[in-house]
């Protein structure tokens, strides 16, 4: 079927054309087309290597999942970070003695939503209760406002970000890549400092947010859990047993855990194997529209359909939002915050595109409520954010004159075509600890129908 469909999209990439006046009722020879219309825009697209450019390995395929020299991938040590993930038993660094024990890694990364936290702002240690999926998680009584841990800017996705080599919507995680010679910018007594230990985006991102997120291996269940020092010895089994059990070697197999996180099971990537009913042909018109004339595929593209550009689109903050918790840190300067280059000045990287459907708020800034609200935005070319100088707007920021048809059919695509509803095959069955996961509150439980 592959073989047959490269041979087809060879002959068609000269001549294909928009075949926006299908629909859903036409009939095989219609759908035939669209399929090989659509083969023949993403062979063009893929370069060299073709449609096959956007398909995303299996999450066990190590060898073909990009991956930091210095922290190869194993199965042991994802299995470590699966569970040290969801582990609420490392969480003994709370501002408060009654938050003990009752958040994780993933309370704002679950993957009911999509490993995003499901609300317009993260919160974990200071945070009660897991109703509406997360969405209705609020301050506890005893904590004061400034005490709450909260994410400074809407939570991005774990998933997907193998092919991120540096983490944050700024991009100020990671010794490589775009980082390489940003030293300076990586400040002494900040989380940027983790920079030094030299690992990628991903890597750093998970060892400086143990502490950023008051969790604590030193100290934990991990040092007397005989099955948390079997899976430490199975995952680092070079290192002495005195030195493994450490913030870093755990954050190494966090971050393992977090690049195997892969939509592999979305309708395009079925698609993209050859199942050609996987997807709709409004999905498919959609793709074509991404793919094209719609000009996503510009900053959003490769397996996971992101990049590592930064651009500035004009977006509301946090701050335009009601019930807010502010944060000194909360610069809303995006890459400029990082690198303190006014050039950079509220841009931010260009995020992955699979299963926004499953968090109500999306943008950097939580201010649109659905796909279609951003296509439609993307669509004008109008910033919401008048406080963003204009000369701050990328030049692919501009109106795109899509239809209403082609609205719909890149947001179906972008809805459902790249929507992995199998996710909660990447959770553990239960914990060595025993905890509720991804939060473990005397609420919370009541909310997850957790004993």
């Amino acid at each position: 079927m592959i073989i047959k469909r490269l041979a087809v999209a060879t002959m068609l990439l000269s001549a294909v054309a928009f075949s926006g006046c299908t629909n859903d009722d036409d009939g095989p020879s219609v759908k035939a087309d669209l399929d090989k219309e659509l083969l023949a825009v993403l062979t063009s697209a893929g370069g060299t290597s073709g449609a096959d450019y956007f398909k995303l390995p299996a999450s066990d395929d190590f060898a073909k999942i990009p991956q930091d020299p210095k922290n190869a991938m194993t199965a042991a040590k994802v299995e470590l970070g699966k569970f040290l993930f969801h582990e609420t038993a490392i969480a003994i660094n709370p501002k408060m003695p009654s938050a003990e024990g009752t958040y994780s890694c993933a309370t704002c990364h679950h993957a009911k939503a999509g490993f995003q936290a499901g609300r317009p702002q993260g919160i974990s240690d200071g945070g009660i209760g897991f109703g509406n999926n997360g969405l209705d998680r609020i301050k506890r009584d005893d904590y004061p406002d400034d005490s709450v841990d909260v994410q400074p800017i809407r939570t991005p996705t774990a998933m997907n970000i193998t092919y991120q080599e540096n983490m944050l919507w700024d991009g100020a995680f990671g010794a490589t890549g775009e980082n390489v010679d940003t030293d300076a910018y990586w400040t002494p007594g900040t989380p940027k400092e983790t920079n030094n230990l030299g690992y990628a985006g991903v890597e750093t991102q998970a060892i400086a947010g143990l502490t950023v997120h008051r969790l604590k291996i030193e100290g934990s269940l991990c040092e007397s859990d005989a099955d948390y020092k079997q899976m430490f010895a199975a995952a680092f089994p070079s290192i002495a047993a005195e030195e493994r059990i450490t913030r870093e070697y755990a954050g190494l197999a966090i971050a393992a855990y977090e690049r195997s996180l892969l939509p592999n099971e979305a309708p395009f990537q079925k698609w993209l194997a050859g199942d050609d009913a996987a997807m709709s042909d409004s999905e498919k018109r959609g793709a074509v529209v991404f793919m094209e004339k719609g000009k996503c595929a510009t900053c959003h593209t490769g397996p996971a359909l992101s990049s590592m550009a930064f651009y500035g689109y004009g977006m509301n903050d946090l701050r335009m939002l009601n019930n807010i918790f502010q944060k000194k840190e909360m610069d809303h300067k995006g890459r400029g915050g990082f690198t303190g280059l006014a050039a950079d000045d509220y841009t931010y990287k260009v995020p992955q595109l699979y299963n926004m459907k499953d968090s109500p708020f999306l943008g950097h800034g939580a201010s649109f409520n659905s796909i279609r609200e951003v296509v439609e935005y993307k669509n004008n070319g109008v910033a919401e954010h008048t406080g963003v100088p204009a000369s701050q707007l990328s030049a692919e920021f501009k109106p795109l004159g899509l239809t209403d048809d082609e609205v719909t059919d890149l947001t179906a695509f972008m809805e459902t075509a790249l929507y992995d509803a199998n996710l909660e095959r990447y959770l553990p069955d239960v914990l060595p600890s025993g905890n509720c996961f991804p939060v473990n509150d005397v609420q919370s439980k009541i909310d997850l129908g957790c004993n």
